[in-house]
C-alpha cells in the first residue's frame, strides 16, 4: 500500500502515481523553455506500435505572442483557470501511418499519444509541476488557426505550470480543488472474461 496526503493506493506502487494530478490553480509563474523542453523530452520516450511515435504538440509559454490565441481556443470553462497556467499545449496524433504511400490507417496512434500525454505529467510532478489535460477545447478552430493538416486528430490541450492558490479560483472551483479519489481496483478488473467474478483483493 502506498499513501500520499490525501491519496491511498490499495497495493504498493511508486509516490508519483498518487502525486500526479489536475490542479486547476496554478501561480502564473512562465515556465522556462528548457523545463518544457524537458517535459516535451520525456514524452518523446513514449512506446509506440512499430515506434512510428505518432504525437506532435504545439505550445506556447506564458506571455509569448501566442498566449492569448492559445487562450481563444479553449472553451470559456477551461480558459477561466488556464490563464494562470505557465504554458499551453495542444496534443495531436497522425491518423495515418508517417511517410507511407498510399496512405495507411494507424489505429492506435490516439492510445500511444495518450502513451506521451502521460509520460509529459509524470516528468512535471517529479520536476515540481502539474499538467491539466483537458477535453474542452475548440478542435475545429484549433485546426485552422494553428494550421493543423487533416491527417492529424486533435486529441487534447494541456495546462502546465506550478500549483497556486486555490483560493485564487472562481468560487464554484475552489470546493473542486483537490485531488480525486478513484474507482475500487475490484470493480475495473476481471479474470479470464469480462464481467466474471473478482477473487478478492488483498495484499
Amino acid at each position: 500500500m502506498t499513501t500520499t496526503t490525501t491519496r491511498q493506493s490499495t497495493f504498493p506502487i511508486e509516490p508519483q502515481f498518487l502525486q500526479r494530478w489536475s490542479p486547476r490553480a496554478f501561480d502564473r509563474t512562465p515556465l522556462a523553455c528548457t523545463t518544457l523542453m524537458s517535459l516535451f523530452e520525456a514524452a518523446r520516450w513514449a512506446p509506440s506500435a512499430y515506434n512510428v511515435q505518432p504525437w506532435r504538440f504545439v505550445y506556447s509559454l506564458r506571455d509569448d505572442s501566442n498566449w492569448f490565441k492559445f487562450l481563444d481556443l479553449l472553451d470559456p470553462f477551461n480558459a477561466q483557470w488556464a490563464k494562470d497556467a505557465g504554458a499551453l499545449v495542444f496534443l495531436i496524433s497522425s491518423k495515418v501511418v508517417p511517410g507511407i504511400q498510399p496512405e495507411k490507417p494507424f489505429p492506435s496512434h490516439s492510445f500511444d499519444a495518450g502513451s506521451a500525454w502521460i509520460q509529459l505529467a509524470l516528468q512535471a510532478v517529479a520536476m515540481g509541476y502539474q499538467a491539466h489535460a483537458m477535453g474542452g477545447i475548440f478542435r475545429d478552430k484549433i485546426r485552422k488557426t494553428l494550421g493543423i493538416p487533416g491527417e492529424f486528430q486533435i486529441e487534447i490541450g494541456i495546462a502546465i505550470g506550478r500549483p497556486g492558490d486555490a483560493h485564487l479560483l472562481p468560487e464554484h472551483l475552489k470546493s473542486r480543488e483537490a485531488p480525486s479519489d478513484r474507482v475500487p481496483l475490484q470493480d475495473l478488473i476481471f479474470e479470464g472474461k469480462f464481467g466474471s467474478s473478482r477473487r478478492s483483493l488483498q495484499i
